[in-house]
């Protein structure tokens, strides 16, 4: 992934939110606004873009974003739940249609058992109640390589939802065709119902 695909993916995220009129908000902790930074350096986006949380540190993921303390002690900031409640706490401030929230283990330090370096936890929220999760372990690939994959995965999600709820796909029943036997006609049936014509 490169500074590239960001670009793209951050000019095709900022029309389909623009064509849909959605606006967005992030939450970042390991991007430290790296996803902010590369939607807002698109010429135009400010009428998409409401605005950027940075919440490194735990106090700033609650005083910020609303976080629960007991989210934090009991799953820790690097956490589905963490995640989810980051990008709910940020829809909600920000008022806005969509937020993506990021928080993870960059690197070099900051392991833990269980939680290595290169696990990144991902949540998006849209204002019709969709929240979506994800988890991704990059691996050790070191601290730049883990932030860029990191902006690239959060602004994919966001282009999942800003297209929008997927419809049902809906079955189509099968009417069989039958072919009833009073309608069938056998050769049989056919000749007795010939009439001869009689001889002069």
């Amino acid at each position: 992934m490169s500074g590239s695909d960001a670009k793209a993916l951050s000019r095709s995220l900022l029309d389909l939110c623009r064509m849909r009129k959605l606006t967005i908000a992030t939450a970042e902790s390991c991007t430290g606004g790296l996803v902010a930074g590369a939607l807002t350096d698109i010429p135009g986006s400010s009428d998409v873009i409401d605005r950027g949380f940075v919440t490194y540190s735990n106090d700033a993921k609650r005083s910020m974003l609303g976080v629960k303390a007991a989210t934090l002690a009991n799953f820790g900031a690097v956490s589905k739940e963490t995640a989810q409640a980051m990008a709910v706490g940020a829809l909600e401030r920000a008022g806005v249609d969509l937020a993506v929230s990021i928080t993870g283990i960059a690197g070099p330090g900051g392991a833990t058992p269980g939680k290595p370096v290169g696990l990144v936890h991902f949540a998006v929220a849209a204002r019709d109640g969709r929240l979506v999760h994800r988890e991704c372990r990059f691996g050790a690939l070191g601290r730049s390589t883990v932030r860029q994959r990191s902006v690239v995965e959060a602004l994919r999600m966001l282009m999942e939802l800003a297209r929008g709820p997927q419809a049902p796909v809906k079955v189509r029943r099968q009417v069989s065709t039958r072919i009833r036997a009073s309608n069938a006609r056998t050769p049989r049936r056919t000749a007795s119902k010939l009439r001869r014509t009689p001889r002069s």
